[in-house]
C-alpha cells in the first residue's frame, strides 16, 4: 500500500519496466546489458526501492546493487527478496542522510531512482556532492522536474535547478511515462532522465563548487532581472557590465539567457 506522506507511487507496469530496463541497460533483451558489456567494477545504487519493481532488474545483471528504502516495510521485504539475490543488499535509510561512498566501498556507482516528487531536488543536490564516486544517473521523475533539469537557456524551464544539473551532468530525457505506469498514479505524467557524469563541473575545481553554485542562486534570484542588478550584493553595476563586456556578454544579460559554461565565465570574472 503507498503512503502518502512519502509520495509513493509504484511502477506497477511490466511493459513500462522493460522499458526502462532497456534504457538504463539492465534489461537482458539489450545488447547493452550491464553484466556483459561493462568489464570495470561498480555497484547500482537504488533509491526507494519500493516492491523492488526495478530491483529485479538491477540484481540480474550481477552487479552489486544496494537498495535505499525508507518505508520499514518496504525494507523489510527487500531484505526477504535478497535472500533469492547474492548481490542484492537492502539498505533501510533516508537517502538524504546516508553516504552513498560507504555504500560504494570504493566501487564506481551508477544510480537508478523512482524518486517521491516532493524531494527531487534535494536527492539530486545530495547525489551531487558524491558526483565524483558515480558515472550514470536515471531517474524516475514529474515531467514539470524533468523539464526543468534539461530545460536551455531562454526558455520558460531554465533556472537554477537546470544549471545544477547541467553542471554536474549531461541530462536528457530517456523516456515519457504515462501516469497509468504507475500504481496509485499520480496526478501528473512522468519521464526518465538519464544523466552522465561529469558536466561542466569538470572546469572548475572542486573547493569552489559551493561558491559558483551560490553565485548561480544569487544569478537568478529574480529571473526577470539583469546580472547587473541581482549581482549588486558582490559586485558593483558598472564594474559588473565591464566584466560582462570582457566576456562578449550584453550588460543587460540574465543568468536566464545563459548556459553553464558563460555562467562559470562571468562567475570567474567577477572573483577576480
Amino acid at each position: 500500500m503507498a503512503r502518502q506522506r512519502l509520495g509513493q507511487h509504484f511502477l506497477s507496469d511490466e511493459n513500462w519496466r522493460e522499458q526502462i530496463a532497456r534504457e538504463i541497460g539492465v534489461s537482458r533483451n539489450t545488447s547493452n546489458f550491464s553484466a556483459v558489456a561493462e568489464p570495470k567494477e561498480f555497484c547500482w545504487i537504488e533509491i526507494g526501492a519500493g516492491h523492488g519493481e526495478m530491483t529485479e532488474h538491477l540484481a540480474g545483471t550481477g552487479r552489486p546493487v544496494i537498495a535505499v528504502e525508507l518505508d520499514p516495510p518496504l525494507a523489510k521485504h527487500l531484505q526477504r527478496m535478497a535472500t533469492n539475490f547474492p548481490n542484492l543488499t537492502a539498505h533501510h535509510a533516508d537517502v538524504l542522510k546516508t553516504d552513498l561512498s560507504a555504500l560504494a566501498k570504493g566501487r564506481r556507482v551508477r544510480v537508478y531512482g523512482n524518486l517521491p516528487y516532493y524531494i527531487t531536488s534535494p536527492i539530486l543536490h545530495h547525489l551531487f556532492e558524491f558526483s565524483d564516486l558515480i558515472d550514470e544517473i536515471h531517474i524516475v521523475i514529474q515531467m514539470e522536474v524533468a523539464l526543468r533539469l534539461t530545460a536551455k537557456p531562454g526558455t520558460r524551464d531554465y533556472g537554477y535547478l537546470s544549471v545544477l544539473t547541467q553542471y554536474f551532468s549531461w541530462p536528457l530525457i530517456a523516456l515519457e511515462i504515462p501516469r497509468g505506469a504507475f500504481r496509485p498514479p499520480p496526478e501528473v505524467a512522468s519521464a526518465l532522465v538519464s544523466m552522465r557524469v561529469p558536466g561542466a563541473a569538470t572546469t572548475l575545481p572542486t573547493d569552489d563548487e559551493e561558491k559558483f553554485l551560490d553565485f548561480v542562486k544569487l544569478s537568478f534570484a529574480q529571473k526577470r532581472k539583469t546580472l547587473v542588478n541581482n549581482l549588486r550584493g558582490i559586485s558593483e553595476p558598472a564594474a559588473t557590465r565591464a566584466k560582462l563586456a570582457e566576456l562578449g556578454l550584453a550588460p543587460e544579460a540574465r543568468a536566464e539567457e545563459l548556459a553553464v559554461r558563460d555562467l562559470l565565465s562571468v562567475f570567474a570574472k567577477i572573483r577576480a
